[in-house]
């Protein structure tokens, strides 16, 4: 049995039956068996199981949220936020799909036509993160449906009963059971399920559990997408608004409780404004307000696993071991829960942890720079790559030093952003591969080239 507790509290939610190999196993062969059929229905009629998914996904909104909360101490507005977002996501594949299922005709000439047609990779397994069950889920799930894919979904066992209820809605909406298959468990049984023989594996986590799944997928040549972790830098110039980068980095730092990919990691600012800008940033911080995630108004929750709160004390503490100033924060609250102080460092560089190893956790360190060259050089001083930001009015200054930044995703005045209408995709170690927009949708299918000759 697989026990779920709630981060927040300690307390025992549930408990859920857990897979097994033998099960994982045969659960890939109903999915194989079903896959065919599921394929060969009408796209249109794949688009209205979907429209019927989005359907319960909105009904259901409090409901679902008020779980999510309680297995993951994601801050109840956040839950419903990413709820709301999670349609907007729906919509974009909805309304993308049957464009991007359409044959291309690329050449017709005296009885010769040569097309492209489009065809469903067949099964994939998707094995999912905790931090965003909808976002991340749905980015893999709902195209991969809409194109005649069978889904083995195994939610994150710190997200389990939020999978199980996607499963449901998705069955209820018209999806077949064997079509889309929950499958339960630890890390043990996501790795029983990597095993299997499926055409596709579509994993979001951590960079070493990534390179475990490229390499065993390796030696069977199937199609491996990892979106993995980030160390996300900003760099704020002399001529921004203080008040309002300062607002605005402090947002995508601690939102989530800072566990989110694409949360800023490290900030860095020109000297003229680093001591105003350190102040107002501390000052947004402050007002956070830290608490039991099912209040409307608590910003910052418990972190979801409690082996974190290791990494974030270590982390500080060599921080500050290297010359680091430690602003607030900095250690565990005292009180029920896997509750971190949120935490801001300054005088930082990169000969620390904070700078260079992702946190995933409400800390973060602000370091000063001289110059844009500086400020580049340090950005690419990592061994990720999925986003990165600069905050400036001048956009011809942002958009030279984002054009040298080795990195998925880039923003101008604005971060921790995601949009479906644009590729999701990372450098270095965030991973291989795309979700969202019409190549999110692409990367599930297979191109088969046709030659047709009239006699």
């Amino acid at each position: 049995m697989l026990k779920i507790l709630n981060p927040a509290t300690h307390a025992l939610i549930a408990k859920v039956p857990a897979d097994t190999a033998a099960a994982v196993k045969q659960k890939y062969q109903a999915a194989r068996a079903a896959q065919p059929a599921w394929a060969q229905r009408p796209s249109t009629e794949r688009i209205d199981v979907m429209t019927r998914f989005r359907e319960q996904v909105r009904a259901r909104h409090e409901d679902l949220a008020k779980i999510l909360t309680s297995e993951v101490g994601k801050p109840i507005a956040q839950s419903r936020n990413e709820l709301n977002g999670v349609l907007g996501r729906i919509d974009f594949f909805i309304n993308n799909a049957a464009k991007v299922l359409k044959d291309e005709v690329v050449f017709a000439d005296r009885g010769l036509e040569e097309k492209i047609a489009y065809e469903p990779l067949g099964v994939v397994a998707n094995i999912s993160a905790w931090n965003y069950p909808y976002f991340v889920g749905a980015n893999v799930f709902v195209p991969a449906l809409l194109t005649g894919n069978a889904v083995l979904y195994k939610p994150s066992e710190f997200a389990t009963l939020s999978g199980l209820e996607i499963a449901k809605m998705l069955h209820a909406s018209g999806v077949p059971q064997d079509v889309f298959v929950a499958v339960v468990g630890g890390g043990e049984i996501g790795a029983s399920l990597a095993r299997q023989p499926v055409d596709g594996i579509f994993f979001t986590g951590s960079y070493a559990t990534g390179r475990k799944i490229a390499s065993a997928a390796a030696k069977r040549m199937i199609k491996v997408q990892l979106e993995l972790g980030g160390k996300d830098p900003i760099y704020v110039c002399e001529d921004a608004d203080v008040k309002a980068a300062a607002a605005s980095t402090a947002d995508g730092a601690f939102y989530n409780t800072g566990q989110s990919c694409c949360a800023v990691e490290r900030i860095y600012v020109h000297e003229s404004i680093y001591v105003d800008f350190v102040d107002a940033f501390v000052a947004t911080v402050r007002g956070f307000k830290i608490g039991d995630p099912r209040d409307d108004t608590t910003y910052i929750g418990p972190l979801t696993r409690k082996a974190q709160l290791a990494v974030l004390k270590r982390q500080v503490a060599d921080a500050k071991k290297k010359g680091a100033n430690l602003l607030m924060g900095g250690k565990p609250l005292t009180r029920k829960g896997h509750y971190f102080a949120p935490t801001v460092l300054s005088d930082v560089d990169h000969r620390m942890e904070i700078m260079r190893e992702e946190s995933f956790g409400p800390v973060i360190g602000i370091q000063k720079v001289n110059d844009d060259n500086e400020a580049t050089r340090l950005m690419n001083d990592t061994a990720y790559g999925l986003t990165a930001g600069v905050y400036t009015p001048d956009r011809e200054r942002a958009e030279k030093i984002l054009a040298q930044i080795k990195s998925g995703s880039v923003y101008w005045n604005c971060c921790d952003r995601v949009s479906p209408r644009l590729p999701w995709s990372g450098l270095k170690h965030s991973g291989i591969g795309l979700t969202l927009s019409t190549y999110g949708i692409q990367t599930f299918l297979r191109p088969k080239a046709w030659h047709l000759r009239s006699v």
